[in-house]
């Protein structure tokens, strides 16, 4: 950006000079201009990575468009090519642009919207790039992706500039038809419009595929990124215990990445939205000279004073009254469409939840309640939904009026010139496609205010997923200091103080040494912060204070009372966290006996709900078959049997301790019988404060 801001300052200081030497007020005004664009490029790589971009584009284009114009300004032009020289406000345009990326960079929403998009393109990985016909090759993924932005912006950049030129075919064409000048009108046909029809129309399905490919790749990384900052390090867990800002998580991922991007079946992202306003401002910036140039003389209807560009001034006025009225009218919808999607996810996540405690809701005859509970539900949504048709009923009203008045306007304006003689029917007809195109690009917002409402709370519910994935990262909560082992072998708690999500203190004071080697059991009554104290133990627990020091590279396992079993085969179930793979099939099929679940061993490549299919205790009993296989250094039973009866409980004990040799297992419990399969006893008993702390109780020989 540097060489390119130099690039740009060199030129504005060559044209200066010219400027000054010719006394030409516009070649000055550029020089000027540019100066500005150079300071504003210079400066640019303190902004976001992605505007970044298009101000690498304008200024880049300032020094093409300026050397050319240039060239001309001086004489040196060819004459053969008298008709294809460039306007001197194309160079003076694209330097503005370049100077307006700048600016809004500083924005706040735009900001917050860049802040989200800039990850990808500052992707540090490679990726594999195919395109036809030459060979695969590998490049930085965000290279890549500034390649296609930039070929975007240019294609975009050269539809605007065929409109125009297709502007000039229609004012020959329609003065052809006036004229009844039969050859001009077949000339024009098959000689203008035909090429250039099939040129755009080709740059546009082209425009289509890099696009589409732009978008996948886009949000297939920032879905990536998500997944990963959101599983990473057990936040999705700490956001469970904060709660706060993050409702429904899977649907921000899953829906709302894509719509930030692309907006979806619907909407409009950050991708269509760039590309929009660069095409609305480029096809602004051309069709207003047009405009401006075509109505120079046009005069106050009824009286004789001129005034310069007359139809530009009227477009700016109705675009500008007609983006006022819409955003008066349509400023709630960016509350309603955040609490939309809301709505639409609790509703979603309700019948989710449902689906998978099936079994207890029927158990309980529970179904009305259930009922009851979706009806609220979709209540809220019926709710949001006419609130949104309310205020869009209003929004359709004013927007189909405005839409309706736009076309003929310039035809009402333009018609006593043509009548009396003073304008042909082409110029006419060219008026009123300049008159649309420069309305249409000023009434971006009118045209797309539901669009960007709806991308507005789509931004919200990013930004505040952000906020919840930073708010619960450490520093803070438990500190897992990792010990030598050659010093210790231990587990070892110190100055150990455990919060519960209200701030509540549930452990207070735990000096505690867990020795490898020696099963230890742990009881006390129901919510008294053993599976807390499980949790602090086993690093994923936030709230607290003290030091959790273990073994370096020792690998612990925790076994809960009610076992995670994902969706798939059996053995996927089995080996998980690992993959299916990870273990001889020989070994899984042991691990199930030996857990007492042999009946399962021929339908490990079955695919099925086993979380609802396999009972309490088989789901623990399958959880045990993972350890099995897994051989922990240290082995966590967190009540992990208590859906078996107690024969079977004891002979799980028996295989764990007879197959597991080397891992020490700590056991949470209520059973008496547990305590003669530990040679230690620790029991939580609450103080005169309400939190509990440990005492060591004696096992009998």
């Amino acid at each position: 950006m540097i060489f390119l801001a130099a690039l740009v300052a060199v030129f504005s200081l060559v044209t200066g000079v010219i400027g000054a030497m010719q006394r030409d007020a516009t070649v000055l005004l550029l020089a000027v201009t540019g100066l500005i664009c150079a300071y504003t490029t210079f400066k640019s790589p303190k902004i976001s990575s992605f505007l970044q971009i298009f101000a690498a584009i304008f200024a880049a284009e300032t020094v093409l468009f300026g050397v050319v114009f240039m060239i001309s300004q001086v004489g040196m032009w060819p004459a053969s090519l008298a008709d294809y020289v460039l306007p001197e406000s194309l160079p003076l345009t694209v330097a503005i642009f370049a100077i307006l990326v700048y600016a809004i960079s500083f924005i706040p929403v735009v900001q917050s919207m860049t802040r989200i998009g800039d990850r990808y393109f500052d992707a540090s990985g490679a990726t594999s790039v195919k395109i036809w016909p030459l060979p695969s090759f590998v490049m930085r993924e965000r290279w890549l992706a500034i390649m296609m932005v930039v070929f975007l912006v240019v294609i975009n950049q050269a539809q605007v500039g065929i409109q125009v030129r297709l502007s000039f075919f229609s004012r020959d064409w329609f003065n052809a038809i006036q004229n009844k000048d039969q050859a001009a009108f077949w000339s024009q046909l098959f000689t203008v419009f035909t090429p250039w029809a099939f040129i755009y129309i080709a740059s546009a399905i082209l425009e289509f595929v890099v696009a589409s490919t732009l978008i996948i790749r886009w949000r297939r990384w920032l879905t990536e990124d998500y997944v990963s900052r959101w599983l990473d390090r057990h936040t999705h867990y700490r956001m469970s215990l904060a709660g706060g800002l993050a409702d429904n998580p899977d649907q921000r991922i899953s829906e709302d990445v894509n719509r930030f991007i692309n907006g979806g079946q619907e909407g409009y992202g950050i991708y269509t939205f760039s590309i929009l306003l660069i095409s609305n401002l480029s096809s602004l910036v051309s069709f207003a000279i047009l405009l401006w140039d075509l109505s120079a003389n046009f005069t106050l209807p009824g009286t004789s004073i001129a005034v310069p560009g007359f139809l530009f001034w009227v477009a700016l006025i109705y675009a500008g009254f007609g983006t006022w009225i819409t955003h008066l009218i349509g400023r709630s919808l960016v509350q309603l469409s955040f609490a939309r999607q809301r709505y639409e996810a609790d509703f979603r996540f309700s019948l989710a939840r449902l689906r998978e405690y099936a079994e207890q809701v029927a158990l309980l005859s529970g179904e009305s309640a259930e009922k009851a509970s979706l009806g609220q539900r979709f209540m809220a949504i019926i709710t949001n939904y006419f609130q949104i048709v309310r205020v869009r009923k209003n929004l359709i009203g004013f927007t189909a009026s405005y839409g309706q008045l736009s076309p003929i306007i310039p035809y009402i304006v333009a018609a006593p010139f043509y009548f009396a003689g003073k304008i042909t029917l082409g110029v006419m007809t060219q008026t009123a496609r300049a008159f649309g195109s420069v309305d249409s690009a000023l009434t971006f917002f009118v045209t797309y205010y539901v669009s960007l409402a709806d991308f507005k709370a789509v931004l919200d519910r990013l930004i505040s997923f952000d906020a919840s994935i930073e708010a619960v990262q450490p520093p803070g909560g438990i500190l897992r200091a990792i010990t030598s082992p050659s010093r210790t072998q231990d587990i070892g708690l110190t100055g150990v103080t455990l919060k519960l999500p209200d701030g509540r203190v549930i452990v207070k004071d735990v000096n505690l040494q867990l020795a490898a080697g020696e099963p230890t059991l742990l009881t006390g009554a129901s919510g008294s912060g053993k599976s807390t104290l499980f949790r602090a133990i086993s690093g994923i627990w936030p709230i607290g204070e003290g030091t959790v020091s273990a073994p370096d590279g020792a690998r612990l396992m925790l076994l809960p009372q009610k076992p995670y079993i994902p969706n798939g085969t059996l053995i996927g179930a089995v080996t998980y966290p690992a993959a299916p793979d990870a273990y001889d099939e020989a070994d899984v099929r042991a691990a199930l006996a030996a857990a007492s679940l042999p009946h399962f061993a021929d339908q490990l490549h079955v695919d099925d709900n086993w979380g609802q299919r396999l009972s309490g205790g088989e789901q623990q009993r399958l959880a045990v078959a993972r350890a099995l296989l897994a051989k922990p250094d240290w082995l966590f039973l967190d009540e992990a049997t208590a859906s078996m009866d107690e024969n079977l409980e004891t002979k799980v004990y028996d295989i764990l301790f007879k197959e597991l040799r080397e891992t020490t297992i700590v056991s949470i419990g209520h059973r008496s019988s547990l305590i003669e399969r530990h040679k230690r006893h620790i029991e939580m008993r609450p103080g005169s404060d309400g939190a509990f702390t440990l005492v060591e109780n004696s096992v009998p020989a």
